[in-house]
């Protein structure tokens, strides 16, 4: 390689890392339109599996199954809606209750710990848990209830969002070929297979902390269901979520509690690292590496919907850096394929 030859392709990687910087930035800045499209893009995926479904399976007509998934997908939203609302109405009416056992716990707390030698008089840890009053029970309940009124609100966008493209698509549309049928086929995949695992993990997840007598369960199965689309980091968020909780309520004794957190931890531990890697297989061809730097990289960008979708968004650039020539070294390094990242640039060197 030549002198000119390197300064060339200094610029071209400088030039890149100056246009992967403005990205950012203007995906930082776009984030409140384009983070509800890219989920109602990726939910369209999914939602095009139903619709073929009943048009191959049922012999629905076109409109009349993309009519039935839509009708279906606003009815699954709003009964999601209520349930929160519901929830959240259940956990102020028993607010009184939780005040009462918070302050049990802290005074047991106090009283177990040797505050004298550690030179803390107990005036002054017992005047703080005075001062806690249903006020500041009350204002966590509200930020709680702010909290999810957001998330429905995003949710509404998506789901307005979605109608519109289901709509905007052609009945009889072609089938994709080349590359826009790869990212089609990868990312349907890891969707239905990501939401049959993790539903059914929110689903036994609910279930036992219902039988345990859990308050919020179903809730708490729901966030299940939601945070298993985090990689490794969603599972460990969900089984610590119910612990406030358990803590806080009063009808629960010391082994339901254990239990309500050892049997969500076990089935997240069983389906995230024994049943999702035999039914996923390699169709990410992500390197764990990688996975985990899409994380962070898309959760500082866009937050909590930024690591829902780190995983698909990273999928679909490894498809188009593959294609060409210049990026293909990205694509092997996510990855993970350093063998043939090593084999194309000792080509170059000796080309």
């Amino acid at each position: 390689m030549n002198f000119f030859q390197r300064e060339e392709r200094i610029q071209t990687v400088c030039l890149l890392v100056l246009t992967i910087i403005a990205l950012a930035m203007a995906l930082r800045w776009l984030q409140p339109i384009m983070i509800p499209l890219v989920l109602a893009i990726f939910f369209s995926f999914g939602l095009s599996f139903a619709i073929d479904y009943l048009q191959r399976s049922l012999r629905f007509p076109r409109f009349l199954a993309a009519g039935a998934t839509l009708l279906a997908a606003g009815l699954l939203f709003f009964l999601v809606a209520l349930l929160v609302s519901a929830s959240v109405r259940q956990l102020a009416t028993d607010a009184d209750a939780y005040q009462a056992n918070i302050s049990k716990l802290i005074v047991k707390a106090t009283e177990a710990l040797p505050l004298q030698k550690l030179g803390i008089r107990e005036e002054d840890v017992q005047k703080p848990i005075d001062e806690l009053s249903l006020e500041s029970v009350g204002a966590t309940l509200l930020g709680t209830a702010n909290t999810l009124l957001t998330l429905l609100s995003q949710s509404f966008l998506v789901l307005l969002f979605l109608v519109f493209l289901m709509i905007g698509r052609p009945l009889e549309r072609p089938p994709f070929t080349g590359v826009l049928a790869e990212i089609e086929s990868r990312i349907k995949r890891y969707i239905i297979t990501k939401a049959a695992i993790s539903g059914a993990t929110g689903f036994m997840v609910g279930l036992i902390l219902w039988v345990l007598g859990v308050d919020l369960a179903i809730v708490f199965g729901l966030f299940a269901f939601l945070l298993n689309f985090i990689p490794n980091l969603g599972s460990i968020i969900a089984t610590l979520l119910p612990v406030p909780v358990l803590l806080a309520s009063p009808n629960l004794s010391t082994t339901t509690a254990l239990l309500a957190i050892l049997i969500p931890s076990s089935i997240q531990l069983t389906m995230g690292n024994l049943i999702e890697p035999r039914i996923m297989g390699q169709s990410l061809d992500l390197h764990p590496i990688s996975i985990l730097t899409a994380l962070i990289f898309w959760g500082m960008l866009w937050g909590l919907p930024g690591m829902f979708l780190g995983v698909p968004i990273t999928v679909v650039l490894v498809i188009l850096f593959g294609r060409l020539e210049h990026t293909r070294p990205f694509a092997h390094l996510l990855a993970g394929r350093l063998d043939l990242l090593f084999n194309q640039s000792q080509e170059k060197k000796s080309s």
